[in-house]
């Protein structure tokens, strides 16, 4: 594959201070969203051009690049979201938004923090697909997302993805806290589970969503190798609700649009 230039204006270096700085708010509120966009920014530097340029080597990327379709858009159209027969993916991902409350407009509102975001590049479109999905992929692997055990999970399997040293960095620092936290090693397991999955699952940024929607749950799950999350499932009934979302416990912040950790 040939390599692609770098994001327009971008150094090329990684900007620790502003991550370390990112991460002890993060990890002093869970549900301070903003801050995973800054550690992304700060760290995933080379992750745009290497993802995008996987992304349009396959059999229907180049086709999905070329029509930009703006998931976003789509997904904030309820009339959209409620035509999803019962039993698909997209009705799975209406319940997602029913119970939890979140929206598609919500994440967008809080990724605003990085100016790319809005840029007309294919990169920054790229960029905005994976932010887009974030919540279909919480469907799709199970991780809850009003906790932080199930945020925290899809953030190691989003580094098995996706590459960029911005979902590792937060993963590991979440399961390092949660050894003190928690004083058992359960929440550790399952974000390692949670790697390990997304290395053992196809690539999904390459999915077509537009179709994938339409696909019955478990059919899509086992087509796209997605095995039952059995250290997740293990930790989330062991450790109740306060230990598994213990990263929202410390805050009286009100939470954003958005889940804790998400990304």
């Amino acid at each position: 594959m040939a390599k692609l230039p770098p994001f327009p204006g971008t150094t090329g270096r990684r900007d620790w201070r502003t991550a370390f700085a990112a991460i002890r708010k993060l990890l002093a509120n869970g549900d301070d969203t903003t801050q995973v966009f800054l550690i992304m920014r700060a760290l995933n530097v080379g992750n745009a051009p290497f993802n995008y340029g996987r992304f349009i080597a396959t059999a229907e990327g180049g086709r999905m690049a070329y029509e930009r379709v703006e998931l976003a858009r789509l997904f904030a159209d309820r009339a959209y979201v409620a035509a999803f027969a019962p039993g698909t993916v997209g009705a799975a991902y209406r319940a997602f938004l029913d119970t939890t409350g979140y929206s598609a407009d919500g994440l967008v509102e809080v990724s605003r923090v990085i100016s790319e975001d809005d840029m007309l590049h294919p990169y920054a479109w790229f960029g905005r697909r994976v932010r887009d999905t974030h919540d279909i992929w919480h469907v799709l692997t199970g991780y809850k997302a009003d906790e932080s055990l199930g945020e925290a999970s899809l953030v190691a399997f989003s580094y098995a993805q996706l590459g960029g040293l911005g979902w590792a960095f937060i993963g590991a620092a979440a399961a390092l806290k949660s050894l003190r936290v928690t004083g058992n090693s359960l929440f550790a397991r399952a974000v390692w589970e949670g790697y390990r999955r997304g290395k053992a699952a196809r690539w999904l940024p390459a999915e077509d969503y537009q179709r994938l929607l339409h696909e019955p749950l478990e059919a899509a799950r086992e087509r796209l190798g997605l095995v039952s999350p059995v250290a997740y499932l293990k930790a989330q009934r062991l450790l109740g609700p306060a230990m598994a979302s213990y990263l929202s416990q410390s805050s009286d912040a009100a939470a954003p649009a958005e889940a804790p950790l998400a990304a």
